[in-house]
């Protein structure tokens, strides 16, 4: 039977069963309890079209736990319903299953195509995961201004214009532009600088910018410089490089030797941007080429890009999905999600075939509007360009591998230290920022066995004004409270609703509300022993148990690598300076700070930006602009008089007068 954990794997069709699904009740279910689940499909069965169309499972709080499509809805579903067979990470799914939700669409390629876009907005945890799917930069020249820019873009392409990408990154579409500028010297400025020069900028003087702003070129030249732009990044690069070259040949036989320099120095650059491309193959014209390598229950889809005949970079993913998935279903799933919200190239060249390949290929011709060509070739130049992405999904993956068991050690090494029960799979640090008390944040951190958590970070803005400005353990003991009250209001819900389930067993829920509720292993404070002790307060006040505490001072004289450990009733430990785990801890020390100030900083520039005048009713962005374009300053505003006030454009009496009485209350 087929796994039902998987995303975009349509499997096998069964046949309808018409025997009764009660004849799998004593079915071994791995210990797993699936009655719930499974009465939940039951139901969702008796009005379950046999349509194509997308279905979600639902856990008890809404939550989407799996999201697939499927040909026909019921034959699919049918199979949650009869578990023999099934792996433990589908039973446990099932068992989590409270309802079900399903989408019915004409044809199937619908099907996938909406399941893509699901998976990849609702991220449901049973479903494979594409991870880290940032966009693409572009290079745009642009088609609204009668001087086009050349320049970089990344996200909607709703610019007029002609784009030409992706490229895998910043970097490398920024050292494209760069030489670009100086093959082809278009300028880059946004149309508002360009309306407001009136004497050439920097980029005019160091050659990378023809100074169209300023009458330095006419527009039939300066045309000219865009077409051959758009004709070397439309693939047609021999023919601009011939042309160059002929127009230098003869400026040389001419005797004008400075202009046949500017064409050379045009050409090197189109060389120097050839040369950082690494492999190129003529005969691929525009094509995304996709290996996956698979290890150690992990994964590594390696995608390079190929636009005009270039190559314009790869990058790596590195899917989320259970040990026993497969590279063909995880290929599968990731080509939908990939290409969800980028246009497909007109060929993927793939090393292996992913599962329901010929309807992916349909399905993405669709969403191009054209023929998209999915091949898995075996000889030739594109077999050696697969092989080569291959060879680097392999050195991928070896190295993440390499990279998640030295954090293993070190989460190892961190429970030995901390005397935990096991290695900790949350860490939470927090640190605070603030100038003289004023705008005081609380920041915190997580990492984990992946490393740093970026999307679980928080923030917290100190809101007791009882506090005294600068009180660091008052500001400590606010954010712990904070959170760790929200985590045990999250506990007891869940606790609640555990307990209300018919025939479950209440004494379990406090360990599944603990996993819904995130809470950590080990909590770690930036201070000394102060901060620990408003820590345990806190602690001690709302009765959390069951969470390491520790926090890390800088020690004698401040000095980083003479850290000092404080635990709550134990000796202060002092680590070996080339420690590895004191090493660690002050990575987390780090950037719980760094977290800290950016937070704090930006806090503190939004309120700078505020004047008075944000306060009084009725005074709105463009009232607020005409006053301060009238008086110059907001402090000058305050001091202004009514008959002032009433000669502003846009202020009439009554408006002036609130302004006046706002500023002068007494009055």
């Amino acid at each position: 039977m087929a796994k039902a954990d998987k995303p975009t794997v349509q499997p096998p069709e069964l046949p309808p069963d018409d025997r009764p699904v009660d004849g799998v009740d004593n079915v071994d279910n791995g210990g797993l309890d699936i009655g719930h689940g499974r009465d939940a499909i039951r139901k969702a069965l008796e009005t379950m079209p046999g349509a194509p169309g997308v279905y979600r499972m639902l856990a008890r709080d809404g939550e989407v736990l799996y999201v697939g499509k499927a040909k026909n809805l019921k034959n699919r579903v049918r199979n949650y319903a009869q578990p023999a067979g099934l792996n433990t990470r589908t039973l446990r799914m099932i068992a989590e299953t409270r309802a079900m939700e399903v989408v019915t669409t004409h044809t199937e390629v619908e099907a996938l195509l909406l399941e893509s876009n699901l998976i990849k907005r609702l991220r449901p945890r049973y479903n494979i995961l594409l991870r880290d799917d940032k966009s693409f930069p572009f290079i745009i020249i642009t088609g609204d201004h009668e001087w086009p820019q050349l320049a970089k873009h990344r996200g909607a392409r709703n610019r007029k214009g002609e784009y030409f990408g992706p490229f895998a990154s910043a970097s490398s579409v920024n050292r494209t532009l760069n030489t670009l500028q100086k093959a082809f010297p278009l300028r880059s400025c946004s149309d508002s600088i360009f309306a407001a020069r009136t004497r050439p900028c920097l980029q005019y003087q160091i050659r990378r910018c023809a100074g169209p702003c300023v009458g330095r070129i006419d527009a039939d030249a300066y045309s000219e410089l865009v077409k051959e732009a758009r004709d070397f990044l439309s693939g047609r690069s021999r023919e601009v490089q011939h042309g160059l070259s002929q127009r230098m040949e003869a400026a040389s036989a001419d005797l004008a030797f400075e202009t046949a320099a500017v064409y050379r120095d045009r050409l090197r650059a189109l060389a120097h941007v050839q040369a950082h491309q690494g492999i190129n193959v003529a005969s691929v014209g525009e094509a995304d080429i996709v290996a996956i390598h698979m290890e150690g229950g992990q994964s590594c889809i390696q995608v390079f890009f190929f636009r005009a005949g270039q190559n314009w970079g790869n990058r790596a993913y590195f899917p989320s999905h259970g040990r026993e998935t497969t590279p063909e279903e995880v290929l599968s799933a990731f080509l939908g999600q990939f290409y969800d919200d980028k246009p497909p190239p007109k060929e993927i060249l793939l090393n292996t075939w992913p599962e329901n390949h010929a309807l992916i290929a349909e399905a993405l011709s669709v969403k191009a509007d054209r023929k998209v060509r999915l091949h898995c070739p075996k000889q030739g130049q594109r077999r050696e360009l697969v092989n080569h992405a291959q060879t680097n999904a392999r050195e991928a993956l070896a190295r993440r591998l390499a990279e998640n068991a030295s954090q293993r050690r070190l989460l190892e090494d961190i429970a030995d230290l901390f005397a935990l029960d096991s290695p900790p799979n949350r860490i939470e640090v927090y640190d605070n920022s603030h100038i003289m008390g004023t705008d005081a944040i609380g920041a915190m951190i997580v990492a984990g066995p992946e490393g740093m958590q970026k999307n679980a970070y928080r923030k917290f803005n100190i809101k007791d004004e009882s506090i005294t400005p600068g009180d660091d353990y008052g500001m400590m003991r606010e954010v712990l409270h904070r959170r760790f009250a929200r985590l045990l209001k999250a506990q007891a819900a869940a606790e609640a609703a555990e307990g209300s389930e018919e025939g479950e067993a209440a004494t379990s829920s406090s360990e599944n509300a603990r996993v819904a509720g995130e809470w950590p292993d080990l909590v770690l404070i930036d201070g000394g022993i102060g901060q620990l002790t408003a820590v345990r307060e806190v602690f001690a006040d709302l009765g959390v148990t069951g969470v390491a505490l520790a926090a890390i001072s800088k020690g004698p004289d401040r000095n980083a690598g003479l850290e000092q450990l404080h635990l709550p009733d134990k000796p202060v430990i002092s680590l070996p300076p080339r420690s590895a785990v004191l090493y660690f801890l002050q990575r987390l020390r780090d950037e719980a700070h760094r977290f800290a100030i950016g937070t704090h900083r930006a806090r503190r520039a939004k309120r700078m930006d505020k004047s008075a005048l944000d306060s009084i009713a009725g005074i709105g962005p463009g009232r607020k602009r005409a006053l301060l374009n009238h008086f110059g300053s907001a402090r000058a505003v305050e001091t202004a008089g009514l008959t002032d006030l009433e000669t502003v454009s846009g202020i009439s009496k009554t408006v002036a007068q609130k302004i006046y009485d706002f500023f002068h209350p007494e009055g």
